[in-house]
């Protein structure tokens, strides 16, 4: 583990959320923005339950730098990062999408769940806020396909909407990815709200 003395104080204290569907290239423009950010850790909260998640992870390590550090956390973001923060200038968690599905289905018969996400997710952000660092946090877009047939895919694609919406409100920075393209949400905000074409 680094030391936290080595912490560069230049690094700026920022949250970046990353949206995409899939394949749209959000982890790797996510990884790109994180080379240059010294101390790195990765949060990965996939979990290599079937053959073709083990493959995709795999995939997924090989081409992140050897001298990042991972964190493996599929429910517990918080608490496993917390006694982590001083020693690194930069957090990359990939992705939220997974955290929420963990978490749903964990607590998949609790009627409060979407409740409950929502707070795990806010006290990440706290964390976040009080903590400091670069954070760059990578989420799927799931609200422009067909409505889900089943109950618990429309909840998934419901909470997983509501988390993204929380992140971006607090995020200094938000890209939607397409193509491997991004696209800065921030700056089209700001055209939209001061009525800008240009």
């Amino acid at each position: 583990m680094p030391d936290s003395s080595d912490r560069s104080a230049a690094r700026p204290d920022e949250l970046v959320l990353v949206l995409g569907g899939a394949r749209s290239g959000k982890s790797t423009a996510a990884e790109r923005m994180a080379r240059d950010g010294g101390r790195v850790l990765f949060i990965a909260t996939a979990e290599a339950l079937d053959e073709a998640m083990r493959r995709r992870i795999a995939s997924h390590r090989r081409y992140r730098p050897d001298h990042w550090d991972t964190l493996e956390e599929p429910i517990h973001v918080g608490d496993a990062v917390r006694p982590l923060i001083g020693r690194y200038d930069t957090f990359v968690l990939d992705c939220l999408t997974l955290w929420v599905s963990n978490l749903l289905l964990a607590d998949e018969e609790d009627s409060g769940v979407e409740g409950m996400i929502l707070e795990t997710v806010g006290r990440l952000l706290d964390l976040i806020d009080e903590g400091g660092g670069r954070w760059i946090l990578v989420s799927n877009e799931v609200g422009q396909g067909i409505v889900p047939a089943s109950a618990l895919a429309r909840e998934y694609r419901d909470v997983l909407g509501r988390v993204n919406q929380l992140v971006a409100s607090r995020a200094d920075k938000a890209y939607l990815m397409v193509a491997g393209l991004a696209l800065d949400l921030r700056h089209l905000e700001d055209r939209v709200s001061t009525g800008g074409s240009g």
